[in-house]
């Protein structure tokens, strides 16, 4: 149920008047109802995935249900204002990501929230580096011959994304400007299509998630050249970072994390954090979040606070950049 603009300022109100010993026993009695966590993407996503392992522990640690909401579309828009217009009670969560809690504030015209304003950062989840693929038919071996090629051949190489103003697209463009070459962006409607073509040699290159490329890789199909991220992923250590290619201080990173509505006591969003932390450092955890290649964080709501506004920094900047803008 939607709250009426009058209710959500009562429920601010009570929570920042709320008393230090109130709030450390409303803390002590939390969780006393269900939780939920709303996804706003489809199910089966790395991020879902993330999600339901957390949930599944969280449930089990503090004997309440925790339920997982998948609320898809918009570029997480649609899931994220659903919580950030829940009561800030901890009991309405959100796994943003960094198109929801990063980029959309710039790359959309009319944004229904403020990923600061309207949230409590609770703590990063994890990271899923991004790669730069090719298909085998073009004559290169590394990011350096890559540049080489696009260098020699303004505009001719195209590269396939997710669709525009996407992290995949946002982060190639971030690349053309650091190594100063010019590649034709072929925007598609999701993943499954670019991928298609990819492989099908209908498109020359990509930027897609590690976990989904990694098999292709892996049988011939494509060629991995760089991860996105600052250091190699435990997935392919053998694959050099776009940093150690050339680009020092290159790093765009698809990461998700937990939030709140903004008015949640501190001490419940620390009780949050802190099993958030606990449960991403159990070896099996950390094995499931390794077979999807994604990399577990845990940082403390200071932590994942700062790491948001650099992300927002940086994010505006690469929007501006590439001239993407949605309504």
């Amino acid at each position: 149920m939607m709250m009426t603009p009058l209710l959500r300022l009562s429920a601010l109100l009570a929570a920042f008047t709320a008393t230090p010993a109130a709030l450390a026993q409303g803390a002590a009695d939390f969780p006393a109802r269900p939780i939920r966590i709303v996804v706003p993407f489809p199910a089966g996503g790395a991020t879902d995935i993330a999600s339901r392992l957390l949930a599944e522990r969280m449930a089990a640690d503090w004997k309440q249900p925790v339920t997982v909401d998948n609320r898809p579309g918009a570029g997480g828009n649609i899931g994220s204002d659903i919580v950030a217009k829940s009561a800030p009670d901890g009991y309405n969560l959100i796994m943003g990501v960094t198109g929801s809690h990063a980029i959309n504030i710039s790359l959309y015209a009319r944004m229904p929230y403020d990923p600061v304003k309207d949230f409590e950062a609770i703590s990063q989840v994890a990271v899923v580096p991004n790669v730069v693929v090719v298909h085998p038919s073009v004559p290169t071996n590394s990011l350096q011959a890559f540049v080489a090629l696009a260098k020699k051949e303004p505009g001719k190489l195209n590269y396939a994304s997710l669709g525009n103003g996407t992290a995949a697209h946002l982060t190639m463009e971030m690349f053309k400007t650091a190594a100063g070459i010019e590649l034709t962006h072929i925007p598609y409607k999701g993943s499954a299509p670019a991928v298609a073509d990819l492989l099908a040699g209908q498109v020359q290159a990509m930027i897609d998630g590690l976990p989904s490329a990694l098999p292709h890789v892996q049988a011939g199909k494509l060629r991995a050249l760089a991860v996105t991220s600052a250091k190699r992923s435990p997935a392919a250590p053998d694959l050099p970072t776009i940093a150690e290619s050339g680009y020092p201080g290159f790093s765009a990173d698809a990461w998700s994390g937990l939030f709140a509505p903004r008015g949640t006591s501190r001490a419940i969003v620390d009780k949050i954090a802190l099993e958030t932390q606990r449960i991403l450092k159990t070896p099996e955890v950390q094995k499931r979040l390794g077979e999807l290649g994604a990399e577990p964080v845990g940082s403390s709501p200071a932590e994942f606070s700062a790491h948001v506004k650099q992300e927002i920094d940086k994010w505006a900047r690469v929007v501006k950049a590439s001239g993407a803008r949605l309504d």
